[in-house]
């Protein structure tokens, strides 16, 4: 992939169908996600809390005016690591019919470089134990497998 054919840029509203087709695009998506014509209200209204937190960045890849890819980036004040800011990447998606072409590599270096830019002294993510894909990408991104993940749903 040449760099100057994808353009990293805030999502913007009317990204909102390609971003949540992304994220239904799996096995884990498709039982999350409601892919309906129109999108749920739902996702505006989630659009719209995102767009309002000055912690979290919503960002698209584009190529030739299609988004082919997404990631968000929360900024995490804490008190651990001597109340060090920390970057965590989430919703890091590729549409099907571009992947391996290093757009997700362009995002997260992105994401990296914004993390660190803004204060953050470590960037981390979560990654389905299932995705052994995604795992394998991170850790060759420079990612190492450092926590065990647990979530509770309600």
């Amino acid at each position: 992939m040449n760099d100057k054919s994808v353009t990293i840029r805030p999502a913007r509203r009317g990204d909102v169908p390609a971003i949540v087709a992304m994220l239904a695009d799996d096995h884990l998506g498709r039982g999350r996600e409601r892919l309906e014509d129109p999108l749920p209200a739902v996702y505006d209204q989630a659009f719209e809390r995102v767009e309002r937190d000055p912690n979290l960045t919503l960002v698209v890849a584009e190529s030739e005016g299609r988004v082919v890819g997404c990631l968000q980036l929360a900024v995490l004040a804490g008190i651990s690591s001597q109340g060090g800011l920390r970057g965590l990447l989430e919703d890091v998606r590729v549409a099907a019919d571009c992947r391996s072409r290093g757009i997700g590599e362009h995002l997260v270096r992105w994401a990296v470089a914004e993390a660190k830019a803004r204060g953050c002294n470590l960037v981390e993510l979560l990654t389905h134990q299932t995705r052994t894909d995604a795992q394998r990408f991170y850790k060759r991104l420079g990612f190492t497998a450092s926590h065990v993940g647990m979530t509770v749903r309600f």
